[in-house]
């Protein structure tokens, strides 16, 4: 069975800090490429932040790039997405997705709202 679950999502002040992490099971972590995406009322889920396999290369939404990073640990078939300096555009439902040729499955997603 296949599984993405996301945690750490919450209510921060402007300019704190999360920490968000996806759990996985069911698929070949270490040869998929994970990504964050979120979704605002209204708007389209974007790109977050991407994290490929073997060298683990990286790219940025040019709205997070500076703030965020993403990482991996494959011994524990996890992604994190750790966000600094958060502002209340922000605020969205953070989603975690794991990418090969064969699939693309997705996570519900954890609550972002960031808000003094």
């Amino acid at each position: 069975q296949v599984q993405l679950v996301e945690s750490g999502g919450g209510l921060v002040q402007p300019g704190g800090s999360l920490r968000l992490s996806c759990a996985t099971s069911g698929i070949i972590f270490s040869m998929s490429a994970m990504g964050w995406y979120r979704q605002a009322p209204g708007k389209q889920r974007e790109l977050v932040a991407v994290i490929g396999t073997g060298l683990s290369t990286t790219d940025y939404a040019d709205s997070v790039k500076g703030r965020f990073t993403i990482s991996r640990d494959n011994a524990k078939n996890t992604v994190y997405l750790q966000m600094n300096s958060l502002k209340p555009e922000d605020t969205a439902v953070y989603f975690c997705n794991a990418r090969r040729i064969e699939y693309d499955y997705w996570g519900q997603g954890t609550q972002v709202t960031v808000s003094s």
